[in-house]
């Protein structure tokens, strides 16, 4: 039977839930006047699908700048920009909505071309009230595209931020996304979040695979040297790995455990490898299923009895809703993108977002 998560009421920005089996609504242990009471925050991830200004900025004229101006190919103007604002701000909002009105509290977001272009974004109507904070660097990618991460102050203190660049032995003229690191408090619990956009498939997915090998091992080392000072250390990675949970980068590298019964504090759970298993996916591409976007956390997220004393993980989901979907074409069932062979459709996404959602036994 599947759980569900019934939203009591509001109280000092902290939502209070009941968790219980849709079917027969028997509540877990430790009931409070007949209803156990939890707090809870969504965290999650959203590649943005190329979030460009109609502006080149001359620091930072990459190869696809020129593309995202009303002169270039796409002939990208003022009113598209807007168009595109409103269009990821709005799926933004509906986000996490299933557990808690405030949607994310915390969103790692990839394919975004400078800070401006995230202040428009936090800006929209549809997220305006929630009023999200940025934590962004310029990253050396070719391309001109960045990671960053958004916050609800009234869910999360941010601590500090650092970035990591990745580098390959032998090749002086590799650029690619930094890897992003945040540490603060979420609701007064210390966590870190690892925001990434590893390398591209470009060239080949055998080919281009040292360069994911090499991505996974730097967020090991991002990962080791919190937990070596902070042994049990709540870390979420998130990003658009260009590799699925099977790829080398991932099973070889960084290990993580499939079944949340097999993970121990110091190992790696993976919440999307089961539903890669099962045909499940973030980006479509020659009538096939990946799931690039994924989360992965720390072992001392995993709460086995479910008692939740602090933050543990709940659940995991692709927000693939109907208004994500492109709905006709050769492209029916897969994300709806906002370009198509070069043609503007006024979509949102070439990938779906996800997220998970983390609970709290209210003290």
């Amino acid at each position: 039977m599947s759980m569900t998560l019934t939203i009591l009421r509001k109280a000092k920005n902290k939502f209070l839930l009941t968790v219980g089996y849709a079917a027969a609504l028997v509540f877990i242990s430790n009931k409070i006047n007949g209803q156990k009471e939890y707090e809870v925050a969504c965290v999650g991830f959203y590649n943005q699908e190329n979030l460009f200004d109609t502006i080149v900025d001359p620091d930072t004229n990459k190869i696809l700048q020129e593309d995202f101006t009303p002169l270039g190919p796409k002939s990208w103007d003022s009113k598209k920009y807007k168009e595109k604002l409103e269009n990821m701000s709005f799926a933004i909002s509906k986000m996490g909505l299933e557990s808690t009105p405030d949607g994310m509290a915390i969103l790692g977001v990839a394919e975004i071309e400078n800070r401006l272009v995230l202040e428009d974004l936090v800006g929209q109507k549809a997220i305006k009230d929630r009023d999200y904070q940025i934590v962004h660097y310029e990253s050396p990618d070719r391309r001109g595209i960045d990671v960053a991460l958004l916050y609800q102050p009234k869910y999360f203190k941010l601590e500090s931020s650092k970035t990591f660049t990745l580098t390959m032995e032998g090749n002086d003229h590799f650029y690619t996304r930094d890897q992003l690191l945040v540490t603060g408090e979420l609701l007064g619990e210390r966590m870190h979040f690892i925001v990434c956009h590893w390398p591209s498939r470009r060239g080949g997915e055998k080919r281009s695979s040292p360069k994911r090998v090499a991505a996974a091992e730097l967020t090991m080392q991002i990962m080791d040297s919190i937990r070596k000072v902070e042994p049990d250390a709540k870390i979420i990675m998130m990003g658009d790995l260009n590799d699925d949970p099977v790829s080398k980068s991932i099973k070889k590298v960084m290990k993580p455990k499939a079944s949340p019964q097999d993970v121990a504090q110091s190992d790696l759970f993976n919440p999307t490898a089961d539903l890669y298993k099962s045909g499940n996916g973030t980006l479509g591409y020659n009538d096939a299923w990946n799931l690039f976007d994924q989360m992965i956390l720390t072992g001392p997220f995993i709460d086995l009895e479910k008692s939740y004393d602090d933050f543990g993980y709940y659940g995991f989901k692709i927000f693939n809703e109907a208004f994500l979907i492109q709905q006709e074409g050769q492209y029916k069932g897969y994300p709806h993108r906002t370009y198509s062979y070069g043609q503007y459709i006024a979509g949102y996404s070439d990938h779906f977002p996800v997220y998970v959602t983390l609970l709290r036994a209210k003290k």
